[in-house]
């Protein structure tokens, strides 16, 4: 307790008192996109005057601070029980550090009312984006009816049951023991939901011809560590109330893979991802570390100050010396964490160390355009720079360590050749399960010829993670495939998984079920309008089980549905998608474009958007207008090739072949291996007699389709070999 005190997860969360705000309130100010924000005290209360949700200028009353350091954020009571966590924050650094003033989370953005990051919008809502992670036991209490919370919790902070569980078996040993009764027939555990004692029997010995420490004994008690830790330390999604530590953590969330934008092709976090995704790439994880080897559980502090920490279980007379690491002794490139946790700064100011542990690899920077460790360090350097001298150090072998950085990659950008390595990754036990989940979310993207296979041999697999990523893959298969894969997973122990087959198996692929899943699919899809319901302040919520009522032919529900996401966040683009697409089944075409162009007012130039309604003027038979709405699609979103396809179509049907072939060869350009845009390329050369960008592409399109017949008595009429 005394350790805890003080600490981060202690100061999580406080009411607003002199004490515990640390910013300047003394008549201070800060300007960003053409708003003062003014921050003064009146009466021992502190009081923010900015731009409200409607853009005037208002004042506003601190009701608690959110966090301590590196930063601290300001909570602002909004009607509805909602509290809203203001943009401009303080930086709690010391002024020789940079800190010490005020700043704003997104200083290029020019976020401004009505912008789905404004401080009074969703983004920044306490009750469902923070609120979990800052406090302990606390249920969120949103009424969907009404649009309120009624949000609660046992402690502000994040205190001992936030980690241990419910506490009154506990405090009736404690008393019992301060009364001298006889202690428990569990003593170990101290009556906690979730003691974590087992670990008293873990042990850590050296073995001298590696110099590094083996866990002892085998039994795994890992995962059930790393699971209390993960709920606030992994990028998730939450799917019910009321976890309990120690229950699995898939009953109640689902993590994020190694998705693109969140982390870099090689597995380095990019986006804010917390610890846990890295994490559990390590081989660090492999050998049966946990948080608390390296961090007191309840201090949070390293136990140990610089290569102390690591000398931990790795001798220091192998690895602390110029041999290994190639710095000198005591030089910022001779530290551990320099090589091997390289850093991240989110929020601005908080700087955070990846926790994959991995071993430098400038070649793949040099390949794939991830982050370099090494020239992060040596400033003016290039990474071909830290790859030829780390030739000549450790010879040209080190290239060859197994890595999936390529594989990855390759799906990235769309790849005709990511498949095989994609399933080698997927299938391969020895790799993390969180890459092998990746591989599989990769695959069901890029690759989905005999994806069926691969996900019907990995739906029984052993980690709940690869299960995961299997039910999520499962929606781009054929039904009675689908069913077949899925089917598995209807009855699997962990709600996360079921709550993803259950979804997948919705409509069509029900009819191919046995009557025993179909009554584990009815138990499936209670489950999932339970937890939607939970989540129903949050706009993807509404539109899941709009899906489920489209797919159940209750198309007015589910119009309603897209509807109610759509009024209470405008800005959410898949509302207005869907519901346009929804629309168009229906016969409403014109409907349909004014529900496009009611999302493009809310959110301008938007590409999906751009798209959708570049389709429904199409097949009202406004070429024209379809090429412009298609060209700015585009233009929007460069890296999504649909885009660029449909354009070109648009142009072709336009007899602009010319600019046809311009948007077509461009993309390319960014996408090489994408068939949709080499058979539109194909059939303009055919429509303008090009034979020779004709052979071009059918030489490419020959790559990506050796098998195909049709391709092969094509190439021999053009002249290929």
């Amino acid at each position: 307790m005394r350790r805890w005190e003080g600490s981060h997860h202690d100061l999580a969360m406080q009411e607003a008192t002199p004490t515990t705000v640390l910013g300047d309130f003394r008549n201070t100010s800060f300007t960003y996109g053409g708003v003062t924000t003014r921050f003064t005290t009146r009466d021992s209360r502190f009081i923010v005057s900015t731009d409200g949700p409607d853009g005037a200028m208002t004042e506003y009353e601190v009701a608690y601070v959110f966090g301590v350091y590196p930063l601290q954020q300001y909570l602002i009571a909004f009607p509805g029980g909602r509290y809203q966590a203001l943009s401009v924050v303080w930086d709690a650094r010391a002024k020789a550090d940079g800190g010490q003033r005020w700043y704003h989370l997104y200083p290029n953005d020019n976020v401004s009312h009505g912008d789905v990051l404004h401080w009074t919008g969703f983004a920044q809502n306490w009750n469902a984006q923070c609120a979990a992670c800052h406090s302990t036991n606390l249920r969120k209490g949103y009424d969907a009816d009404a649009d309120t919370y009624k949000t609660t919790w046992s402690e502000m902070d994040v205190s001992c049951e936030a980690c241990h569980g419910p506490a009154s078996a506990h405090v009736a040993w404690a008393d019992a023991r301060r009364a001298g009764a006889p202690a428990p027939a569990t003593p170990a555990g101290m009556e906690l939901t979730a003691s974590m004692r087992d670990r008293r029997h873990v042990t850590w010995a050296m073995d001298m011809k590696t110099g590094i420490a083996r866990r002892s004994p085998a039994a795994d008690t890992r995962r059930h560590e790393v699971e209390i830790c993960a709920p606030c330390h992994a990028r998730r999604s939450e799917r019910v109330d009321g976890h309990v530590p120690g229950q699995p953590w898939l009953d109640a969330y689902a993590p994020a893979f190694l998705s693109e934008g969140l982390y870099r092709a090689d597995g380095q976090m990019q986006d804010e991802v917390y610890n846990y995704g890295s994490f559990l790439q390590s081989r660090m994880y492999a050998a049966g570390v946990t948080c608390s080897d390296c961090h007191d559980p309840h201090s949070l502090k390293p136990k140990a100050g610089g290569n102390a920490l690591c000398a931990q279980c790795h001798l220091p007379s192998t690895f602390d010396v110029r041999a290994h690491h190639g710095h000198a002794p005591g030089s910022t490139g001779a530290s551990c964490v320099a090589c091997h946790m390289p850093t991240e700064t989110y929020m601005g100011v908080d700087t955070r160390h990846d926790h994959g542990f991995r071993v430098p690899r400038p070649d793949l920077t040099e390949r794939l355009g991830v982050k370099d460790t090494c020239t992060s360090c040596h400033a003016g350097k290039t990474p071909a720079w830290a790859a030829a001298a780390l030739d000549r150090w450790r010879t040209p072998r080190w290239r060859a360590r197994p890595q999936v950085a390529d594989a990855v990659a390759a799906a990235r950008h769309g790849r005709a050749d990511a498949g095989p390595g994609l399933a080698a990754i997927a299938r391969d036990a020895a790799q993390p399960a969180i890459v092998r989940g990746t591989a599989i979310e990769s695959l069901s993207r890029v690759a989905p010829t005999g994806l069926d296979t691969t996900l019907d041999a990995l739906a029984a697999d052993a980690d709940p993670l690869v299960r995961l990523a299997v039910a999520q893959g499962v929606s781009t298969l054929d039904p009675a495939a689908r069913a077949r894969v899925a089917g598995r997973l209807l009855d699997d122990p962990l709600r996360a998984i079921r709550l993803e087959a259950a979804s997948a198996l919705a409509g069509e692929p029900a009819a191919w079920l046995t009557s025993a899943q179909q009554a584990a699919l009815a138990k499936g899809l209670d489950e999932v309008q339970a937890s939607a319901r939970f989540n129903a302040d949050r706009p993807e919520s509404h539109v899941n089980i709009a899906l489920l009522d489209e797919k159940a032919g209750r198309v007015d529900a589910a119009m309603a549905r897209y509807e109610t996401a759509i009024r209470r966040t405008p800005w959410f683009i898949p509302a207005y998608v869907n519901l346009a697409e929804l629309q168009r089944h229906a016969g409403r075409e014109a409907q349909a474009e004014q529900t496009l162009r009611r999302g493009l007012t809310a959110i301008p130039e938007n590409g999906a958007l751009l798209y959708a309604l570049g389709l429904s003027v199409y097949r009202q038979q406004r070429g024209a207008e379809a090429v412009d709405l298609m060209a700015r699609a585009a233009r929007a979103e460069p890296d999504e090739p649909r885009y660029a396809f449909a354009y070109a179509l648009a142009l072709d049907a336009q007899s602009r072949f010319v600019d046809a072939f311009g948007v077509i060869d461009a993309a390319l350009a960014r996408h090489p291996d994408d068939r949709d845009l080499l058979d539109a390329g194909l059939g303009v050369a055919q429509k303008t007699r090009d034979i020779e960008r004709a052979r071009r592409y059918v030489g490419r399109l020959r790559v990506l389709a050796p098998d195909d017949s049709g391709l092969q008595q094509l190439a021999r009429q053009l002249g290929l070999p």
